[in-house]
């Protein structure tokens, strides 16, 4: 086995390689950089899984970002056990092929109980008083400790929200050089996630986030310096690309309207009820999975869907087998937004009833995905004010709802979720090791983009083994 360092750059796609990206166009000088075809849906948690098993979501059951938990009754997001993934992972391939070897695996998703000797993942406290205290749970103890005394204490409200960037990507490559300096693993895997924010802010193209571009590109050089001082290899990966957005599409205001989804009036706003709902849709980026109750309003649902500006495709069974997405979490219909449009969870009707939760940065309690956390409400006269006075009531042990996010949906200028059409435009490899080592004398004839999913069996060849499941 040789040492191997995988970097995931979200939202670094092969058109940005250039000007801006001189470490990433030098590694890919040493090596080489490549396309890789986008899955369905291309968002994390579901591309991490495909990287991670080399199986679409239709094997692996990772539909999205999350979905509808139709055991429970309830719609959930950004949950972490390993062990929801379905298929065997990259690591536990890499042990079974050879008991020496060892993981750490930094922040990657699907990181709880996952089968690694050394891990870091977000997960804050919530004590019974309704409190969240930020934190980070990392395996072993000795290492969490280790990890804090050296580096203090994780920018967690970097890493999601208004005040999201460079210093949650800055920790945990810090964190990465420290593990590969001082536990030297088989194989690392780090997540550097905030080209993904300002993408999503400003568009693909703003200023800022070309800036951004240009941040991440200094902490990879960092990185693979560090990794050609251990003597690894290193191989940089994305999950998606980021476009243009220009349209909200509000599915579930449009199933309310048609009395297809019913809410629940509560002292804090109106919920989505489930239960009493005949058709309800988890929004997750470009891709909605709609859930419906009775199999005979299945063409009804479709045909609202299609209506809507926005809408670029409805996916039934059929349509969800041939996209990889034919699961059992999966809705009965899958909605994939056209270019440059995405899919709101929203489904009150008066924003004087949006719940509770719709003005504050609170991912498991939503039902969908809200990039609107990103911003804080820009028709706040104060905000800096409005955020410190929360804080105090904080401080003062005070119950407090950090209601800075605004419900305009019209701010977000970047999203993810659909394959692109060019592949260019959607995830890429860049490698420090050349084309046909990597990829053997048959893969290196071809010029085109690689798969996703070949993703762990270029992973095992790069850490010495032979691609054999």
């Amino acid at each position: 086995m040789r040492p191997l360092l995988v970097i995931d750059a979200v939202g670094l796609t092969a058109e940005q390689l250039g000007a801006r990206t001189p470490h990433l166009s030098k590694l890919a000088a040493r090596g080489f950089a490549a396309p890789l075809t986008a899955i369905l849906p291309a968002v994390t948690l579901s591309a991490q899984a495909t990287l991670l098993t080399g199986l679409p979501p239709t094997e692996h059951g990772a539909v999205g970002n999350g979905w509808y938990w139709r055991e429970l009754g309830e719609a959930w997001l950004w949950r972490q056990p390993n062990a929801i993934v379905r298929g065997e992972k990259l690591y536990e391939r890499a042990r079974r092929l050879d008991l020496a070897f060892t993981c750490a695996k930094l922040f990657w998703w699907w990181n709880l109980g996952a089968a690694v000797d050394w891990s870091i993942t977000p997960r804050p406290f919530y004590p019974a008083d309704g409190r969240k205290i930020p934190a980070i749970q990392a395996t072993p103890r000795e290492f969490e400790a280790h990890v804090l005394r050296e580096l203090g204490p994780f920018p967690f409200f970097d890493f999601w929200g208004p005040r999201s960037g460079l210093a949650s990507s800055r920790w945990i490559a810090d964190a990465t050089k420290l593990a590969m300096r001082e536990h030297r693993p088989t194989l690392t895997l780090a997540y550097l996630p905030h080209l993904d924010y300002d993408h999503q802010r400003h568009g693909p193209r703003a200023p800022r986030s070309l800036d951004a571009l240009s941040e991440l590109d200094a902490l990879v050089g960092e990185l693979v310096a560090a990794a050609d001082d251990a003597g690894a290899e290193t191989l940089v990966v994305s999950e998606y690309g980021i476009e243009d957005a220009d349209t909200p599409v509000h599915v579930n205001r449009a199933l309310r309207e048609a009395g297809l989804l019913e809410v629940r009036d509560t002292p804090v706003g109106e919920v989505l009820d489930p239960f009493a709902s005949r058709a309800f849709a988890v929004a997750d980026h470009q891709i909605a999975h709609v859930y419906v109750k009775r199999t005979n309003e299945i063409p009804k649902v479709r045909a609202l869907l299609e209506r809507l500006d926005g809408v670029g495709a409805v996916l039934d069974e059929a349509g969800k087998r041939a996209a990889g997405i034919a699961h059992e979490r999966a809705g009965e219909l899958v909605a994939v937004a056209r270019k440059g449009a995405w899919f709101t969870y929203y489904h009150w009707l008066d924003d004087a009833r949006a719940p509770d939760f719709a003005r504050t940065v609170d991912i498991h309690r939503k039902p969908g995905y809200d990039p609107c956390e990103l911003f804080v409400d820009p028709r706040l006269a104060a905000p800096k004010l409005r955020v410190a006075l929360r804080l105090a009531q904080k401080m003062l042990g005070m119950r407090y709802l950090m209601d800075v996010i605004p419900l305009d949906a019209g701010l977000v200028k970047g999203t993810h979720g659909r394959v692109p059409e060019r592949a260019e435009d959607g995830p890429v490899l860049v490698s420090s090791i050349a084309r046909d080592k990597l990829l053997g004398s048959a893969g290196a004839s071809s010029a085109g983009p690689l798969r996703l999913a070949a993703f762990p069996d270029l992973a095992l060849r790069a850490l010495g083994f032979a691609p054999i499941r």
